[in-house]
């Protein structure tokens, strides 16, 4: 681990995993039906530990995704951009943040259905074995979230 703010951060995630993965059917639209799938993922490490890349692959769903974080060293800020292979497509703006205190927050601004709304990532309960993700949508700025897709990771190596 470097004493260079933000180098290393996703280092945990380097490795293979199993994952449930769960999804809101319908975000923002007050609904409480949830779909699951199992994953696995995949994540190897960029730039001496100033980015990483993962591949998701989501067998019930039917299709894969990639994660590409990016450190900036000037600032020990990530950037995660993401895309899936339904339509190869990079999410533009990538959410933004750093970890604090074991927990990472990543946020942006972007629209959703025609709404505008922020966007928040979030690693926690990281283990040598286990981590959590969360996606949630605000369409207040921040003052309150749907949480609208998890996953629980647990280490295959």
């Amino acid at each position: 681990m470097s004493d260079r703010p933000g180098f290393g951060d996703f280092d945990f995630l380097i490795g293979s995993w199993n994952s449930i993965q769960r999804r809101v059917t319908k975000p923002l639209a007050d609904c409480d039906e949830w779909k699951e799938s199992s994953a696995i993922t995949r994540c190897w490490q960029v730039f001496g530990g100033a980015a990483n890349v993962d591949e998701v692959h989501f067998p019930e769903w039917g299709f894969t995704g990639l994660s590409v974080r990016l450190l900036n060293p000037a600032t020990g800020e990530w950037s995660i951009y993401w895309v899936n292979s339904r339509n190869g497509e990079l999410t533009i703006p990538p959410v933004t943040g750093r970890f604090s205190d074991g927990v990472g927050m990543f946020y942006d601004e972007e629209q959703y259905d025609g709404r505008d709304i922020t966007v928040r990532y979030k690693w926690s309960d990281i283990t040598a074995t286990t981590a959590r993700w969360e996606q949630a949508f605000s369409l207040d700025r921040g003052q309150s979230w749907e949480t609208n897709w998890t996953a629980d990771f647990t280490r295959t190596e």
